[in-house]
C-alpha cells in the first residue's frame, strides 16, 4: 500500500522509507511556532528542562501577534518574556510591533515555510501552512518547548481524508464558503486526528489566499493537518516569497484513504456558518428564508481571511456604499506587507469612507481579546474560524462565521446577506 502527502513528508522527517497509520515516530522539524499567548508557557518549561539554549536560532519564529499592540499590563508581560527570550537566544525570526503580522500570515509571506517542511505550531491553526505543501500542524506548549529544545517531535502517523476537488467557484464563493461546506458536510470532528488532503482538477480555480484559508480551517473539522498537492501557482508564491530549498511530495496512486469526497466548486453558494459551532452551516439562500438576522458587527480579517485577495473582494462591496448606521465594522489586514498594499491600491480609503475602522494587525477580535470585544447579545459576521460560545465577547454573544464578500454586504445591509441583494 503506497503513502499520502503527510506520510511521504513525516517518513523523511522521521528518516524512514515508510510509514503507515497509526505510526509512531520522532521527526526532525523545520520550524517551531509561538506567539504572545503560547510561547510564554513554553519558555517556562524550556527553564525546567534546563537546556543551553534552542536547537537551531534559524529554525524559531516567534510572533507576538494575539495582544498587540498590548492592551493591558498581562499582555505587555506576556510580550517582554517573549522578546527578551528572543533576544538571549538570538532567534532569527522574531516580529516585533511595526514588522509583525498575524502568525499565520506572516510567515508564509516571509518564506519561512515552503513545501516538504514538517512545521509545529503553538497555535491550533498552524495548519495553514498545507497550502503549500507542508505538514504542520498546532501542539500544546510543552511540545513547544521540547521542539525548540531539541529540534524534533513525536507524531503518530495519521490516515487521510482525500477531498476531490471540480469546477470553478461563481462570483462571490471563496475558499471560506469550500471548508465550510464541507465542516458542515462531516462535521466539527469528522476528520479528526486526520490528514485532510485536497486534489483535483478544482483547485486550480482556486488562489493561493483561497488555499490558505482552507487548510487553516482543518482543524475546525478535526484535522490534524490540511494539505494540498504542489502545482504551477504554488511553485510561483514559494519562489516569490522564499529562498529556501522545497521537496513536492505526491501521494502515491495506490495510498489508501478513510474516505473520499468529491465537491464540484461550481455547485457552492456563499456559505455561513451560526452559532455555536463550525458544522451548523447554512447557505445564503437558505438564509433568504428565514427572518432577518439584525447584526451588530462585522469583523474582516484575521488569520482565515485577512489576506489582501480578501480586502480586495471586501473593497469591492463596500466602495460607494456604506456602513449601515449604528454597525461596527472593523477591518484589519493580516500583516504590514498587506497593509501597506492595502492602503496603496486605495482599499484603506474606501474602508474609511464606507464607515469602517481599520486596525493594525492582530489576532485581537477572533479570540475576545480586544478591538471588538461583544457585548450581551451581540450579533457579529465575522471572517474569523470559531463561533465558539463566549469565542468573542459575552457568553450570550453570537458569531456566524463567513467571507468577506458576505461580511461587506451584511455590513450595509444591517443583516446577514450577500452582494447579490446590493442594488
Amino acid at each position: 500500500m503506497g503513502m499520502t502527502m503527510t506520510q511521504k513528508i513525516l517518513a523523511h522527517a522521521a528518516g524512514l522509507d515508510k510509514v503507515v497509520a497509526g505510526q509512531l515516530i520522532e521527526a526532525n522539524l523545520d520550524l517551531v511556532l509561538g506567539n504572545d499567548i503560547t510561547s510564554p508557557v513554553a519558555i517556562k518549561e524550556m527553564d525546567k528542562m534546563k537546556v543551553n539554549g534552542v536547537f537551531d536560532k534559524d529554525k524559531i519564529a516567534l510572533v507576538p501577534d494575539h495582544f498587540v499592540p498590548n492592551k493591558d499590563i498581562k499582555s505587555a508581560e506576556h510580550c517582554k518574556c517573549v522578546r527578551e527570550f528572543a533576544r538571549r537566544n538570538e532567534i532569527t525570526n522574531y516580529f516585533e510591533v511595526g514588522e509583525m503580522g498575524i502568525e499565520h500570515a506572516l510567515l508564509p509571506e516571509k518564506g519561512l515555510t515552503v513545501a516538504g517542511d514538517v512545521i509545529i505550531g503553538a497555535d491550533s491553526h498552524t495548519c495553514t501552512y498545507g497550502a503549500l505543501g507542508a505538514f504542520s500542524t498546532g501542539v500544546g506548549s510543552t511540545d513547544m518547548a521540547a521542539g525548540m529544545a531539541t529540534g524534533k517531535a513525536w507524531f503518530k502517523v495519521p490516515s487521510a481524508i482525500k477531498f476531490v476537488l471540480t469546477g470553478k467557484p461563481s462570483k462571490w464563493v471563496s475558499g471560506k464558503d469550500v471548508i465550510l461546506h464541507i465542516i458542515g458536510m462531516i462535521g466539527v470532528d469528522g476528520a479528526l486526528y486526520k490528514s485532510m488532503e485536497f486534489v483535483g482538477d478544482g483547485i486550480a480555480n482556486l488562489s493561493m489566499d483561497d488555499r490558505f484559508t482552507i487548510a487553516n480551517m482543518a482543524i475546525e473539522a478535526g484535522g490534524k493537518n490540511g494539505i494540498f498537492p504542489v502545482d504551477a501557482l504554488a511553485e510561483s508564491y514559494m519562489k516569490e516569497h522564499s529562498n529556501r530549498k522545497y521537496t513536492i511530495y505526491e501521494a502515491d496512486e495506490d495510498a489508501e484513504y478513510d474516505e473520499t469526497y468529491t465537491i464540484d466548486l461550481s455547485q457552492l453558494r456563499p456559505t455561513v456558518s451560526f452559532p455555536h459551532l463550525p458544522e451548523n452551516t447554512h447557505t445564503i439562500d437558505e438564509i433568504h428564508e428565514m427572518d432577518d438576522i439584525k447584526i451588530d458587527q462585522v469583523v474582516i480579517g484575521s488569520c482565515t481571511n485577512g489576506r489582501l485577495d480578501d480586502l480586495r473582494i471586501a473593497a469591492e462591496i463596500l466602495k460607494g456604499r456604506k456602513v449601515q448606521k449604528g454597525l461596527r465594522c472593523i477591518v484589519i489586514p493580516a500583516t504590514q506587507k498587506i497593509y501597506l498594499q492595502a492602503m496603496e491600491e486605495g482599499l484603506l480609503r474606501t474602508f474609511i469612507e464606507a464607515g469602517a475602522v481599520v486596525s493594525t494587525p492582530t489576532c485581537g477580535p477572533c479570540l475576545g481579546g480586544y478591538m471588538g470585544i461583544l457585548a450581551e447579545g451581540e450579533r457579529c459576521v465575522s471572517t474569523t474560524n470559531r463561533n465558539f460560545v463566549g469565542r468573542m465577547g459575552h457568553v450570550t454573544s453570537e458569531i456566524y462565521l463567513a467571507s468577506p464578500a458576505v461580511a461587506a454586504a451584511s455590513a450595509i445591509l444591517g443583516k446577514i446577506g450577500c452582494p447579490c441583494e446590493l442594488a
